[in-house]
């Protein structure tokens, strides 16, 4: 099965950085592409970025000065590097994956989240 294995998240200042990351392993044939999505209490999960396997990039308004997503293909990892980091960016963050797995037709897979806390 495939699993995606987030890590970086934590408690950080107003205005400091982290940088997390999501591995995607198991039985995997190739990846399309992978985003990371914010949960907030109370609120709907909402994209932040994502980047397909070629390349292409897409961010949220909100965070596209101060985040950057990018991938290393021959890992199955996904990077965001959190800058510039505001009390309002305090959430989950969850990876997701589109995939195809061995054997299996395309579909999307959730990581099971980490936790960014921005302190004023």
């Amino acid at each position: 099965q495939v699993q995606l294995v987030e890590s970086g998240g934590g408690l950080v200042q107003a205005g400091g950085s982290l940088r997390l990351s999501c591995a995607a392993s198991g039985s995997i044939f190739s990846i399309n592409a992978m985003g990371w999505y914010r949960q907030a209490p109370g609120k709907q999960r909402e994209l932040d970025a994502s980047i397909t396997w070629g390349g292409s990039t897409n961010y949220a308004d909100s965070v596209k000065d101060r985040f950057t997503i990018s991938r290393d293909n021959a890992k199955n990892t996904v990077y965001l590097q959190m800058n510039s980091l505001k009390p309002e960016d305090t959430a989950v963050y969850v990876c997701k994956a589109t995939l195809l797995g061995i054997l299996r037709p395309a579909a999307d897979y959730w990581g099971q989240g980490t936790q960014v806390t921005v302190s004023s």
